[in-house]
């Protein structure tokens, strides 16, 4: 069958599932447009309406899909979800065959399989990036057909063919370029922070962690008057977190979306999960972190991995299993708040982890570079970006 004709000004994006999936991927619109960028971009997401507002929040279109969750192990719901991700290729290809756009960028998660399916069924040439030290499977899914494969770490590839392994990069994972604009001083006189207090910034992932808004309640009694803490709880649980939401050292917030810049910024130190999107936003501030990753039998370990990977660096402190417990949470953001050498340290390696060397020699942010990549690609540039 004839493909149609693609539109050289038009770029798909997809991915979505959590924030961690969609923020690296407006980081990289961000750069494409101050690179100069000036045609159309869309989004394929999936049909969660967080996903489209974060989204359209960004001036952009968004084009929902069905997508069903990606499990490595056996569950009865994986037989509903693959009539869900087989409606999502046929919903995906009839948006691709709709708008035909010169290029399909896959920022990962469960809702990227289809549209990656439906752009190599077209001729869309496409590339996939991934976040965390250890692939996930919609990922490996991805990466059979894709032209590259970007990944954030190095030790992301130790598992590749060697057909794999000769399309693959490492660039980082990619930071919006506004977020590195952050006004500390507004942060914390909007929240009303004291000038002489170190600021705990709490994260537990976009939809939030119900350990570690546990932990951070231990925390509270112990830091009061030395320190203040903002605590993202995530919206599903922010009843569940105790009274009062607001105190002189303490603040709870469902959810912290643009304003998060103000608050990384005027950041001591972050605590939380080890998600790719806390770990890499607060490298590229700068910012030491004190890590709980999720870990056991409902994840396949790429939080243990990030987190792992952020302490040999030398970028912050992981607390995993059974470490994860307030008396040696409190020892280890101690080692930061209190110990200007440590914090200096974590700080210039934080900073490390979120630039990249560029063959030439020149160093970039992983946004700059991967839009870059796209630019060059879409002047038929052979697809390579080294």
């Amino acid at each position: 069958m004839k493909q149609p004709l693609s539109a050289p000004n038009l770029i798909a994006f997809t991915g979505g599932g959590t924030g961690g999936h969609i923020y690296p991927g407006l980081a990289i619109i961000q750069a494409l447009r101050l690179k100069g960028f000036s045609g159309k971009i869309i989004w394929i997401g999936s049909n969660k309406e967080l996903d489209r507002q974060i989204v359209e929040a960004e001036g952009l279109e968004y084009r929902g899909i069905s997508s069903g969750k990606l499990r490595r192990s056996f569950s009865l719901e994986n037989l509903a979800d693959v009539f869900k991700v087989a409606k999502g290729y046929f919903e995906a290809r009839k948006i691709l065959r709709e708008l035909h756009p010169a290029f399909l960028f896959s920022k990962g998660g469960y809702v990227s399989v289809p549209p990656c399916r439906a752009a190599a069924s077209l001729g869309i040439p496409y590339f996939t990036h991934e976040s965390d030290v250890s692939p996930g499977l919609a990922t490996r899914l991805n990466a059979g057909k894709a032209e590259r494969i970007l990944l954030s770490w190095s030790e992301g590839a130790r598992d590749f063919s060697d057909s794999w392994r000769s399309k693959t990069e490492i660039v980082g994972n990619p930071v919006r370029p506004s977020l590195l604009e952050g006004d500390a001083a507004k942060a914390r006189k909007d929240l009303d922070i004291p000038q002489e207090l170190p600021v705990i910034l709490c994260l537990g992932g976009s939809q939030g962690s119900q350990q570690v808004n546990q932990l951070v309640e231990a925390l509270r009694p112990v830091f009061a008057g030395r320190a203040f803490i903002v605590h993202q709880t995530g919206k599903e649980l922010f009843d569940s977190v105790s009274q009062p939401r607001r105190d002189a050292y303490y603040l709870a917030l469902p959810y912290i979306g643009q304003e998060m810049r103000d608050i990384l910024a005027a950041a001591t130190v972050v605590m939380g999960r080890a998600g790719a999107g806390t770990v890499w936003e607060s490298a590229a501030l700068g910012k030491p972190m004190v890590l709980i990753p999720l870990a056991g039998s409902g994840t396949r370990g790429d939080q243990v991995e990030n987190a792992a990977m952020v302490e040999k660096a030398g970028a912050g402190l992981s607390l995993t299993g059974d470490k994860a417990e307030a008396g040696l949470l409190t020892k280890a953001l101690e080692t930061y708040l209190l110990d200007s050498v440590a914090r200096g340290k974590a700080q210039a390696a934080a900073l490390s982890l979120a630039r990249i060397r560029r063959p030439d020699g020149t160093w970039a942010s992983s946004a700059e570079h991967i839009a870059q990549c796209i630019l060059d690609r879409l002047a038929l540039s052979q697809g390579d970006c080294r």
